[in-house]
């Protein structure tokens, strides 16, 4: 797919993975549409993408929310018509065990990384059957295939958003519109700011920088593949934890308990 004058709406858009994927899709001359809670911060995206001579439309809302999405989609539309590219990339986690976490902060992560795709997806997809083309991309994890001690609640999000983009792919099938679902390891964003993490270290030496996500997201918005995992190495170790789930599953329980338990004695 040519990217230049196409229309990329991307949620979660104001810092990390977003502000990064708005940038390359910029540079090949796309048209972006921002969306995010926080103005202030989309405005100084928006800033940055002047240099690249698109046009670029700001859209404060909360994915969460179902009549926000609903409103944003409709200004959205009577603007631009349809989108051509929706990347559905706000997303946040909790860390805490499950008897620690309140039902709110499971629930809350499934609203932002599960529902918000959903609501984005139902109030945009209409107009791309319309028009028979364009291309959904969920940003998910590798989280998506593995339970770990510390993330359940956001595990449990990615591999509904999986689980959702596989089902929905069979669905689309001869329509013109593909889906495809990005799932990145650890990535040095503001992801870890929420204090749940305080006692937690930042970031592993195989962390990635947004800018390898917002690459793979790029290659994604023209792919006919379900997932692309980045790296792809990692691919190999979601191979080996459905092949060999009585010896991979152990192995990672109890590095990723370890850590929990440490936190909690911090």
């Amino acid at each position: 797919m040519n990217f230049k004058n196409k229309v990329v709406l991307i949620t979660g858009a104001s810092s990390g993975i977003g502000r990064e994927t708005a940038i390359e899709f910029a540079k090949l001359g796309s048209n972006i549409i921002l969306v995010a809670r926080k103005i202030d911060k989309l405005e100084q995206v928006a800033n940055e993408l002047k240099k690249f001579n698109v046009t670029t439309f700001v859209c404060q809302c909360d994915v969460s929310k179902k009549e926000q999405v609903k409103e944003m989609s409709k200004i959205v539309l009577e603007k631009f018509d349809s989108i051509d590219i929706l990347i559905n990339n706000a997303g946040f986690a909790i860390y805490g065990s499950v008897s620690s976490l309140s039902i709110d902060d499971i629930e809350s992560q499934m609203e932002t990384n599960y529902f918000g795709m959903v609501y984005c997806i139902k109030n945009f997809l209409p107009s791309m059957l319309t028009k028979k083309s364009g291309h959904i991309v969920n940003i998910a994890s590798v989280a998506a295939s593995f339970g770990l001690p510390g993330i359940a609640s956001y595990c449990a999000s990615k591999f509904a958003m999986l689980g959702f983009s596989e089902g929905l792919k069979h669905e689309l099938k001869n329509t013109g519109i593909g889906i495809t679902v990005v799932s990145p390891i650890m990535v040095r964003t503001n992801f870890f700011d929420h204090s749940s993490f305080e006692k937690m270290p930042k970031y592993s030496p195989i962390s990635l920088d947004a800018k390898t996500v917002a690459k793979a997201i790029l290659k994604a918005a023209n792919s006919s593949r379900l997932e692309i995992v980045v790296p792809s190495v990692v691919r190999g170790a979601i191979w080996m934890k459905s092949t060999f789930p009585f010896f991979i599953n152990p192995i990672l329980g109890k590095s990723f308990k370890k850590q929990l338990d440490c936190t909690k004695q911090n």
